[in-house]
């Protein structure tokens, strides 16, 4: 039996059960609840564990096929850790504000995308120290607000094969494009969204810092993991043909040696005398 990558004590001990308030919810939310205590919308954690082993193994499978990811949670509880589990499994991501047209409108972002980098060479060279202080000072700014929004996809030269969302609700632009371009979703969704935003919902708390860490760097864990077995199956197969090669030489040596006697032994013998006359 798998063992479940995230379990119900785990989600218990982040909270990953507390909903929204009762009066704050989305109808079709009805199916992960499983009560409601003091005016809130109690989370059925069987069923959040379940559907995030499903959205594991879903990034996990991703991965192992090379796709590419990209993170996005926007909200103050989210930014911190969407950024650093977005950079220890070196996939894209968006913490600060979604910009809208980012996916449907990429063309665009492209040519903000080759400003910031420009004003990075820059900075690098020095060309922007040998301007005046108040270019100087205007070229910094505007490359620290191209850099504050476009940090985490300045490398993204296409669409990402899959989304990861805090949130649906907040994040309901980013959710938009992305269903437009038909990239796969995984989302964490509380009771006041619509789980069918998403292609693979995960039921759970997304108010508190350490429910949505506990989720983000699981799946980051899955996006690793799955590149781990994509360089083990390359190298299995590197070996393996290894092995027939060598295997092959080994039989074509074999034969040769094989011939190579034969055909000392039918070769017939010198005569070393003068035959009798």
């Amino acid at each position: 039996m798998t063992k479940e990558v995230i379990s119900v004590t785990e989600a218990l001990e982040v909270a990953l059960h507390f909903g929204h308030p009762t009066n704050r919810w989305n109808p079709k939310m009805a199916q992960y609840i499983y009560g409601k205590k003091e005016g809130i919308h109690i989370i059925d954690l069987t069923k959040t564990v379940k559907k995030f082993q499903e959205a594991y193994d879903f990034v996990k499978k991703l991965a192992s096929q090379g796709k590419t990811f990209l993170f996005v949670g926007t909200k103050k509880q989210a930014q911190e850790a969407i950024l650093s589990e977005a950079k220890r499994a070196e996939v894209f991501y968006v913490v600060d504000r979604w910009l809208g047209g980012t996916l449907t409108n990429f063309d665009t972002l492209k040519k903000s995308i080759g400003r910031l980098k420009e004003l990075e060479r820059m900075e690098e060279t020095g060309k922007i120290d040998l301007l005046i202080k108040k270019e100087a000072s205007k070229i910094k700014k505007e490359k620290a607000k191209l850099n504050k929004n476009f940090a985490g996809i300045k490398d993204m030269n296409k669409f990402p094969d899959c989304m990861f969302v805090i949130d649906t609700h907040k994040e309901k632009i980013a959710v938009a494009e992305a269903r437009k371009l038909k990239i796969p979703i995984v989302a964490l969704i509380d009771t006041n969204c619509d789980p069918g935003e998403a292609d693979h919902p995960i039921p759970a708390n997304d108010d508190t810092i350490r429910a949505i860490k506990l989720v983000a760097s699981r799946l980051a864990d899955g996006i690793l993991e799955g590149r781990k077995e994509a360089i083990k199956a390359i190298k299995k197969s590197k070996k393996e043909t290894a092995e027939e090669t060598s295997s092959e030489t080994t039989e074509k040596t074999g034969e040769t040696s094989e011939q190579t006697t034969e055909s000392k032994e039918k070769k017939p013998k010198a005569s070393h005398g003068r035959s009798a006359e």
